[in-house]
């Protein structure tokens, strides 16, 4: 019926009756490019108000396919849970009196599984292709039922910054779900974000100006909330224009601590599902390409060849700009080998755009026409790599000074390993002469970094003659610290 009305608009505007009234909203959404590309903006309930609106409208967005396909419930009311704990003496909750009946799952999914019921009920559910409930309450159950329950046909799941999520049972889940012996076409979900932060969401409108008789009180407000949405803004841009995580932003891209089972989680659903990071590559891991070519450090020695989840996102070796495993690069190291990228493809509900990086505006994506870098978990970078100019060095070029003991005592029993090492291998990565260290930390707030970066932070008061760090210490200055600053030159320091 949509298509009719759709016909019928268009042959009137070739007739030429109706040339100086501008096209109607359904004429508009007709259009099947128009339409694809407008409804991923919308909310689920923008939607449905819409279809609401008559029967074409309804028609229209029920009988289209894709249209309900992208579903971020984060922006829904409905969807958000702020309740506290389960026993509050009998607490009313959606007008149903908690008892002990209520299981953990149905009290901390409430609000997703009741809007599940609805959206089935409308025929919706087994259209959404590309699911976010980033920062709402999500149980392993629920993700559990989105894997298997054949009412859901998710293929990319967002649950970054969620509540109440039980990530062993979650790991159980996916572990099973993507056993050998699973049925063919199974699992459906193909991509899950699980390691990053939630989108950022977008900034809200700059507030009216006060009325004439608050124009003295608001006049500061004013002032701060303008700066303060304008340095949101300019930090927003700068952001945006450095690029794609993991290949154009270097440092730090998973800031959460990893539970212990994920590495082998990702190791179990390799080639099944991907996810928003990947395994560490570095020397130290048994399934790296360059396990046994370089030192262990004493970190590691213990449990060497153990997986690990990377946290980092690295560029070449200071010294020899590469890496003992060499880097993962796009279009050359397996697709089941690339982290999925951040945010969630809006056009899109496959792996394959959720992990392609864009193109810088050149087409030339910054690196030699592909980009590229080296994943890298916290204890293969550890005293490696300076956290504040991102350089790092590799097990080749540098030895941390210090383990030297530990190294030699890897050297005795190496052979006897079943990694395949023969004798030149092994002196390939004997320990060198270490002249300065290359990385150290001089602030308590601060994070290991290289002494550039220290000499730029790390100042000498000209007053007291102490010193601080001009990052972490509030009303300091280039050249003197925050006491003798604030005290306006005083020089000498009292204890009591």
């Amino acid at each position: 019926m949509a298509s009719g009305v759709v016909e019928q608009q268009h042959t009137r505007d070739l007739s030429g009756t109706s040339d100086s009234a501008p096209p109607d909203l359904l004429y508009l959404l007709g259009n099947t490019l128009i339409l694809h590309q407008t409804t991923p903006y919308l909310p689920i309930s923008a939607l449905l108000n819409l279809a609401a609106t008559s029967r074409s409208f309804r028609d229209l967005l029920q009988r289209t396919p894709g249209v309900f396909r992208h579903l971020d419930l984060t922006r829904v009311k409905t969807a958000q849970f702020d309740v506290g704990a389960i026993d509050h003496g009998g607490e009313v909750w959606r007008n149903v009196q908690l008892d002990e009946n209520i299981t953990e799952d149905d009290f901390y999914s409430g609000p997703l599984r009741a809007i599940f019921h609805s959206i089935r009920r409308r025929n919706i559910l087994q259209d959404v292709h590309t699911l976010i409930l980033d920062g709402l309450s999500v149980t392993a159950e629920l993700c559990n039922d989105i894997l298997v329950d054949p009412s859901f046909r998710v293929r990319i799941l967002s649950i970054r910054e969620v509540k109440n999520l039980n990530e062993p049972k979650l790991m159980q889940s996916l572990r099973f779900a993507c056993r050998r012996t699973r049925p063919d076409h199974m699992p459906r979900l193909k991509g899950l974000y699980v390691f990053g932060k939630k989108d950022a969401p977008l900034l809200p409108p700059s507030a009216p100006a006060a009325p004439a008789r608050q124009a003295k009180t608001a006049r500061g407000a004013a002032i701060s909330s303008g700066w303060n949405h304008k340095s949101q803004h300019a930090l927003k841009v700068s952001i945006e224009r450095e690029g794609d995580d993991w290949y154009h932003c270097k440092g730090r891209m998973v800031s959460k601590s990893i539970t212990e089972g994920w590495a082998e989680t990702l190791h179990a659903c390799h080639g099944v599902i991907q996810f928003d990071s990947v395994l560490c590559t570095g020397p130290c891991h048994r399934d790296s390409s360059a396990f046994g070519t370089a030192p262990l450090s004493p970190t590691r020695a213990a449990d060497k060849g153990c997986r690990a989840v990377a946290q980092f996102a690295l560029g070449g070796c200071a010294s020899c700009g590469s890496a003992p495993e060499g880097f993962t690069v796009y279009g050359e190291t397996p697709s089941a080998d690339l982290p999925l990228l951040a945010p969630v493809p809006l056009h899109s509900s496959t792996v394959k755009s959720a992990a392609r990086p864009a193109p810088d505006a050149d087409g030339s994506n910054g690196n030699g026409g592909k980009p590229k870098f080296v994943p890298r978990c916290l204890e293969c970078v550890r005293e490696r790599y300076c956290f504040s100019c991102h350089q790092w060095w590799c097990e080749l070029c540098y030895q941390v000074p210090g383990h030297e003991d530990a190294v030699a005592a890897q050297l005795v029993h190496v052979v006897d390993e079943t990694n395949g090492l023969v004798d030149h291998e092994i002196a390939a990565f004997e320990p060198q002469k270490i002249k300065t260290r290359k990385i150290t930390r001089s602030c308590w707030e601060c994070e290991s970094n290289c002494f550039d970066c220290i000499a730029n932070t790390q100042k000498i008061c000209i007053a007291c003659g102490g010193g601080y760090c001009i990052i972490h210490f509030d009303g300091s200055t280039l050249t003197l610290c925050d006491w003798c600053s604030a005290s306006r030159g005083r020089r000498v320091r009292e204890l009591y």
